[in-house]
């Protein structure tokens, strides 16, 4: 087992530099960071992390509550909430909570228990709040992805009415009149606020929505299949469907081939998320991209600055988006 000492002279720089890095590597420049936990490593050092943590009352442990871990967008976020906790020195206790309120409030107890210093919420639910109510401060927390209303913590979001609003006015400029839309979880924020954009592309074009043409979904595959079988079941079948999510609309073109319908010639379908798998199916998948490893990297940036009393930059973070246009969408046959 190596000193300190070693891994300074690995890294070319100070003990304190080192010292300094491992307490709080916030602080020095991503650089010095990088060359100094690659010293780390190459040397086999182990600092005592019990006597670090009593110094600095830190953990250098993040718990992030994820509502699906199978889900492939979740899978990309996680990545990038790796990749940038590792940077700056942090673990990650990963917890898959399969959105239920009682899972999220025990994990996020790791904070009171002193035992991680800060919760990444990737769904809309503070697991803060019954301790609020007893007149407990709000731990170090960020909501990222699913957000709530009125957080009471820095977000990282999407706006997701204005990228649903242009996926609808692609589908409307091929001349898609007839639109269903396969919706997310019933009370999420995601699939309230893409209907809210599908609604106002349909408005301006003079379109009124067609309640029948929204299905319930859970972005899943298995939903999005289920929900393709009753629109294709309508006597009035629409010419294209947006799902809220990819896994759905993957869903929802197979269930289409299987009616022996062909996608995009009888019924053009787009997606949104862009994970890796809409560029490879058949046919690629018309959809729009969210930068799922930002929502990670800026997740940590801010929780880590929340924890240390650093100031933001912005408390509300809106990510971009783009739509991507592939070959599952095409004009309308008439």
């Amino acid at each position: 087992m190596s000193n300190i000492r070693k891994v300074a002279e690995l890294a070319g720089v100070s003990v304190a530099t080192v010292s300094r890095t491992l307490k709080t590597p916030d602080v020095v420049s991503p650089d010095t960071r990088e060359r100094v936990l690659a010293a780390v490593d190459k040397a086999g050092y182990r600092p005592n992390l019990m006597a670090v943590q009593f110094r600095s009352r830190k953990t250098r442990n993040l718990v992030v509550l994820v509502p699906a871990i199978a889900n492939v967008f979740f899978a990309r976020v996680i990545s990038g909430i790796q990749e940038k906790a590792q940077a700056f020195g942090y673990r990650v206790l990963l917890c898959n909570t399969l959105g239920r309120e009682e899972v999220e409030t025990e994990y996020a107890e790791l904070v009171h228990a002193h035992q991680a210093d800060g919760v990444i919420q990737l769904r809309a639910f503070n697991p803060f709040q019954e301790a609020s109510l007893h007149g407990e401060g709000l731990p170090p927390m960020v909501n990222a992805c699913e957000v709530l209303d009125d957080a009471p913590c820095p977000t990282i979001s999407l706006d997701n009415r204005a990228a649903a609003r242009a996926m609808t006015e692609h589908l409307l400029s091929l001349g898609h009149q007839r639109i269903g839309l396969i919706k997310g979880p019933q009370g999420s924020p995601l699939t309230r606020e893409r209907i809210a954009g599908y609604e106002d592309a349909l408005r301006c074009a003079g379109i009124e929505p067609d309640p029948s043409l929204l299905c319930r979904g859970n972005f899943s595959l298995q939903s999005g299949y289920a929900a393709a079988t009753a629109l294709l079941e309508h006597p009035d079948r629409p010419t294209a469907i947006f799902c809220e999510n990819d896994e759905m609309a993957i869903g929802a073109i197979q269930r289409i081939r299987q009616a022996g319908l062909r996608v995009p010639q009888d019924i053009s379908v787009a997606g949104f998320d862009d994970i890796s798998f809409a560029a490879y199916c058949d046919p690629p998948l018309t959809t729009i991209a969210q930068p799922a490893e930002d929502f990670g990297r800026h997740a940590v940036e801010m929780l880590v600055a929340v924890s240390e009393n650093l100031p933001l930059p912005s408390r509300h973070l809106v990510l971009p988006f783009e739509l991507v246009i592939r070959a599952s969408t095409a004009a309308v046959v008439r």
